[in-house]
């Protein structure tokens, strides 16, 4: 009998998040959904089925994700997910607290809930670790200070991750996404600014969508165990940096 693998999606309550659950779902998995918002867990749980099952966890509270990681009979992939950025303000007048909520969710969450689930996914003996950056990772732009710093140390724990981890069962991989057009990152970012969050697509026919990036982890997630998909970037067509976006 093949016992079903499983997979834990943090920040899984909208977005890329919600997306890659549907996604790996599909792909065979039983997938355990966390975030914060009971509510659309629970409505995104229904949706998949009897594949899903809902955890209201905050990544960034240690003691809530060593009890989540406690309640696991198994863990085959991690995806995390669970990040966003606050204000994008320069530097010089930039809010020191938006920059800690920031460090905290993209950069200590995934710290928390790696190193809870790492036993499971070692004892699996085909681990994955996915880590979602971003290219604010791999490049600064004005006003990004912040959520840059934070995806770069998000980067950095994978990078990390799979030099400590090579000739273990465990592949460590980095999906980093350019321009995606979510229901509420920038919204977000902006505070609740509909205006403002309009305008970073403004004239971009067709940025990303969440199902693209999660069409993206599942195929990484799918590859044979032997094969590691180091850092991935994905952008649309239309954007060639985080400067360069053509706008119709």
């Amino acid at each position: 009998m093949t016992v079903q693998k499983v997979a834990v999606v943090t920040g899984a309550s909208s977005g890329i998040g919600a997306a890659t659950a549907r996604g790996l779902a599909a792909a065979g998995y039983r997938v355990a959904l966390v975030a914060r918002r009971a509510d659309r867990l629970e409505a995104l749980a229904k949706e998949i089925g009897d594949a899903a099952s809902v955890h209201v966890v905050d990544v960034t509270d240690r003691a809530a994700v060593d009890a989540f990681a406690a309640s696991l009979d198994r863990v085959d992939v991690l995806v995390d997910n669970a990040g966003g950025a606050f204000g994008a303000d320069p530097v010089g007048t930039a809010d020191p607290a938006d920059w800690q909520r920031m460090y905290e969710v993209n950069v200590l969450g995934v710290l928390h809930v790696t190193q809870a689930l790492l036993p499971a996914l070692r004892a699996s003996g085909d681990g994955v670790i996915l880590i979602l950056s971003s290219t604010a990772a791999l490049a600064t732009y004005e006003g990004g200070g912040g959520y840059v710093a934070a995806k770069m140390g998000a980067h950095a724990i994978a990078g990390t991750l799979r030099l400590e981890l090579v000739g273990e069962p465990i592949r460590v991989i980095e999906i980093a996404p350019g321009m995606v057009r979510t229901d509420e990152f920038a919204l977000t970012r902006f505070g609740g600014d509909a205006a403002k969050a309009a305008a970073v697509y403004a004239g971009v026919a067709e940025p990303l969508t969440a199902e693209d990036v999660a069409d993206t982890i599942v195929w990484s997630v799918t590859r044979p165990p032997h094969v590691n998909i180091d850092l991935l970037v994905v952008r649309p067509r239309a954007q060639a940096a985080n400067h360069k976006v053509h706008r119709a």
